[in-house]
């Protein structure tokens, strides 16, 4: 069986204001620069479509459906520049609103995620606009022969959020985030992220907003934990090819997911 050639990615670090027209443009803009590069897949952070901090009313304002304006644009840019684009939205939930990541190609929508751990933690209360997303069957999409799978920011916290994406087949854990600033916050970003990818074996790629809000150092992390790119504390593009080779080499001498005794199931609510 030939092997496949590896798949490049890349992070974009960026700030998105409470300007969705701003956010879309900036958003094609580093998809442009992202493709130039060679990237097939462009990820972005958490809350991508609208942000404003402290979080108010204003997130139900400017929610909008999965058929809105933001997917629109992701189409209209993944279309032009022949790639596949993941970036948090503030979708629309009635009087609330959830915090939801797509993935949107030239065709439009291939996979959805609403974050299921809300960040009410560290002295914030995200549970006060946004509405936890259902324990569903992971969504996941291929791209070149890599199965792609999603979680949010707070998510990364709780292991077994990562370990029902690998049971689905995930070989990538993409993660968009606003990892918000704090003590020792950069020191648990950067640990968890390559937590998740070595108990897994699997590629983790993370992308967050920029300091003063965000800790930034959106990254790309292989099977083994190590970083193969990132970006610092400032807004910029990580970019890195990832292989199912390297994936399968890793299992071959760590099998930790064949040899786990432990299933993971959904708490009853």
């Amino acid at each position: 069986m030939p092997e496949i050639a590896p798949t490049t990615v890349a992070v974009c670090q960026f700030s998105p204001t409470s300007s969705r027209a701003d956010n879309r443009a900036r958003i094609a803009e580093l998809t442009a620069d992202a493709a130039s590069r060679g990237a097939r897949l462009v990820v972005f952070p958490e809350y991508s479509s609208y942000f404003v901090e402290p979080m108010d009313s204003t997130l139900v304002d400017n929610s909008e459906t999965l058929d809105g304006e933001f997917v629109q644009a992701l189409q209209a840019a993944a279309s032009a520049y022949d790639v596949t684009i993941i970036a948090g939205l503030v979708e629309s939930a009635g009087e609330r609103v959830h915090n939801a990541l797509v993935a949107v190609d030239a065709t439009g929508l291939r996979a959805t995620y609403r974050k299921q751990h809300l960040y009410d933690a560290f002295g914030q209360t995200e549970s006060d606009w946004i509405e936890a997303g259902a324990l569903d069957a992971p969504q996941t999409l291929v791209i070149n022969g890599l199965r792609f799978a999603m979680m949010t920011c707070y998510d990364l916290r709780f292991p077994e959020v990562a370990r029902t994406l690998v049971d689905a087949g995930a070989d990538v854990i993409v993660v968009p985030a606003e990892w918000v600033r704090g003590a020792l916050k950069e020191h648990h970003w950067t640990t968890l992220l390559a937590a998740r990818a070595i108990e897994n074996t699997v590629y983790v790629v993370a992308a967050d907003h920029p300091t003063p809000i965000g800790v930034g150092h959106s990254q790309i992390i292989d099977p083994q934990g190590v970083v193969i790119a990132g970006v610092g504390t400032a807004e910029g593009i990580a970019v890195a090819q990832l292989s199912q080779d390297a994936i399968t080499r890793v299992r071959e001498v760590n099998p930790a997911l064949r040899l786990r005794r432990y299933n993971v199931v959904p708490r009853d609510s």
